[in-house]
Parts: structure tokens; sequence; C-alpha cells
């Protein structure tokens, strides 16, 4: 067989494979194009164990996704990578409640990896290395830019959003956990309380302004379940059926406090933490009530 014909057949093969790849290769990733960890059909909230620290993603059914802070360290990077299809490398929205390192830390890395459409935060100035550093990332990010506010309502599509409580004003200057960003995510019937680590003096101004419109199935437990938060009257309107507190096994600041699980107990909350659960995970429908997986 002379020299010729064998590249002819050669590169036959090789044409019928390139076409083999073409046809075949969206069938072959399309699990890929889903998350492991949530179900495409229904509204998955993740709580993720970070250490003494805040991270929760967040995807709508629509595929939209929210990132609420990154811990104090880039364990974030390795949950995201756990929750996240392999080829997924944008979200659509993060959203950082207050610059405290315990919240902002993971997020420098998340925004090295990560394509981030919206990022939703405040003036509030805490003059650390990290804030400023990522606050330069943001700067370069080419994402949307936006400072929270009462009245704001983000769209994660199929009939999910986002509505943000406080702050009501330009907090600039307030003392950081004071300035966090307060934010009710709602779907249907369903709802979460999102707090970041707001005391009881927010938490009972919002309930001023509010009036009885706190309630919520979910309540991610104020400053990692210090008896700084979750004064009763908030847990009163809000009334859920689960608290989640984000903590670090043995952190040296004794949280979750004893008067805040007591009080928790005392109202018949189921409360969880990620100290004893890891990774906690809910799926909603926007019907009844939150559905709990074990996603340790």
């Amino acid at each position: 067989m002379s020299e010729k014909i064998i590249k002819q057949k050669i590169f036959s093969v090789l044409a019928l494979l390139c076409l083999a790849l073409i046809v075949w290769l969206p069938d072959l990733f399309a699990d890929d194009l889903w998350s492991p960890v949530c179900d495409p059909d229904l509204l998955c909230v993740v709580f993720m164990d970070v250490g003494q620290g805040d991270a929760i993603f967040i995807q709508s059914p629509s595929g939209k996704q929210l990132l609420v802070d990154g811990g104090r360290d880039n364990s974030v990077l390795r949950h995201l990578g756990e929750i996240l299809s392999f080829s997924d490398r944008d979200i659509d929205y993060m959203l950082i409640t207050h610059p405290d390192s315990d919240h902002i830390n993971g997020l420098s890395e998340v925004l090295d990896r990560y394509d981030i459409h919206h990022i939703i935060y405040t003036e509030n100035n805490n003059d650390t290395d990290i804030w400023r550093l990522i606050k330069k990332k943001i700067a370069t990010e080419g994402s949307d830019n936006h400072f929270a506010r009462r009245g704001q309502r983000y769209d994660l599509g199929t009939d999910v959003y986002l509505d943000i409580l406080l702050p009501d004003v330009d907090v600039s200057d307030y003392e950081s956990n004071s300035s966090s960003i307060v934010a009710r995510l709602v779907y249907g019937q369903n709802s979460v309380m999102l707090t970041g680590d707001s005391p009881k003096a927010i938490e009972e101004y919002l309930v001023l302004i509010e009036g009885d419109n706190l309630a919520s199935d979910i309540l991610k437990v104020g400053h990692h379940g210090s008896r700084t938060s979750t004064s009763e009257l908030f847990l009163s309107e809000v009334d859920p059926l689960y608290a989640v507190i984000s903590a670090g096994r043995n952190n040296s600041y004794g949280h979750p406090h004893v008067e805040v699980t007591d009080l928790l107990f005392n109202y018949g909350v189921t409360t969880l933490s990620t100290i004893e659960e890891g990774n906690i995970v809910f799926y909603l429908d926007g019907l009844n009530a939150p559905q709990l997986q074990n996603a340790k």
C-alpha cells in the first residue's frame, strides 16, 4: 500500500472521529451542566462548612446562582468545586454582607477563579488589607456592582428573588457588624432570612420598620450564634422552622452561645450547626416545607 493511500485512510479515520465528537460531545457532557449537589428543579440553598465564618451558595430552578460571603479562608473554593459542575466557572451574583475577615477572606480567590456577573455590597469602610485587596479585584472584575439598599430586588429567575431589607442608609461609618446586609430569599411560599452579623439593635429596628413581614422558613442565625444577635423579638417575628448556625469547632468565641441555642429550643426551632452537620443543604419547591438533605 502506498504512503499516499495510508495517509488518506488516516485522514478519513480522523475526520470520522472529529465528526463523532461534534455529534456526541454535547450528550457526553450534558450531565456536567448541572450541579452534583443541587436538584435543578428546586431552589437549592447550601450553608457551607467554612469553619468560623459564613459562606452560602444558592441556585434557583432557572440555574441562576448566588454566593453570599466566602468564609475566612479558601475552603470555600473546595466546597464550590463539590457543589458546582466541573465546567461551571460563572456565578451570577455575589453578595458580601459586610467586610469582616471571616466573611470575605475566601472571596479573594473566588474572584480569581470565577466570573462574577453582579456584586452586591455596602459602602462600609473596613480599613484592612484583605478588604482593600477585594475592592481592587471588584473594580477589575467587569461585574455590575451595586451598593445594597432597602427596597432592591434581585431576580434569580423562576419566581425566585432576593429582597434587600437593610441597610436603608449609607453605612460607610457604621461599625462593621451593624452595617451587615440583611436579605430575604423568596420562592413562592418559601423564604430564607439571611442576616450577616447583624446585632440585636439592628434586628429590632428591622422589626420596627418591617412589621410582620419577616416570617421565614429558614433563619441564618446572626453572628455565628453569638449572644449579641438573635433577639427574642426578632425570632418571634421570623418564626422559622429551621435555624442554621455557621461556626467553627472549638472556636475561641464560644459560638454558638447557650443563650441563643436555648432560645431557639424554647421556640421549637430545629437548629442545625455546620460544626455538627458539615454542609447543610435545603431544597425548596415554593409550596411545601423545606427538604433538608444529608450532605456531610
